[in-house]
């Protein structure tokens, strides 16, 4: 035996459905404009990055620019001890390394560097990165 429904009771039931459809479809329809013809955009630098843990930051690199010019560039609040040549960066992206377990990596296209922040002369199209490394006992 079948119970008869009311006509309200059958619009009753077709609601959630309809209104998930039209949610659907306007999220799909969307062309990213909030005022019908222009967009707005943050550019942000693709290689300028921080991981979630704040343990690893890069930048491009610039001719003639040191790794240290672009660090304190990029990160001004960047801490170093020391000048020049002599620089050692200790706290990157307002993450400070524990000076008895951690220190900052320099790292160039994936490489560790050789040298120095301060003697680390870049050119265009490398990646400067700094990465939260633990000291090996």
């Amino acid at each position: 035996m079948k119970i008869p429904r009311s006509p309200s009771s059958r619009l009753l039931a077709l609601l959630p459905a309809t209104a998930l459809a039209v949610g659907l479809l306007a999220g799909c329809s969307d062309d990213g404009t909030a005022d019908g013809g222009s967009t707005a955009s943050t550019s942000v630098d693709p290689t300028e990055q921080v991981a979630e843990n704040l343990s690893e930051f890069s930048y491009a690199g610039e001719d003639g620019k040191t790794a240290l010019e672009l660090l304190q560039k990029h990160d001004p609040d960047a801490q170093v001890q020391g000048k020049g040549e002599n620089a050692y960066v200790t706290a990157v992206r307002g993450h400070e390394a524990d000076p008895d377990t951690e220190f900052w990596g320099l790292y160039v296209d994936g490489e560790m560097a050789q040298v120095g922040a301060g003697s680390l002369v870049t050119k265009d199209g490398q990646t400067v990165t700094w990465k939260l490394e633990e000291i090996e006992k």
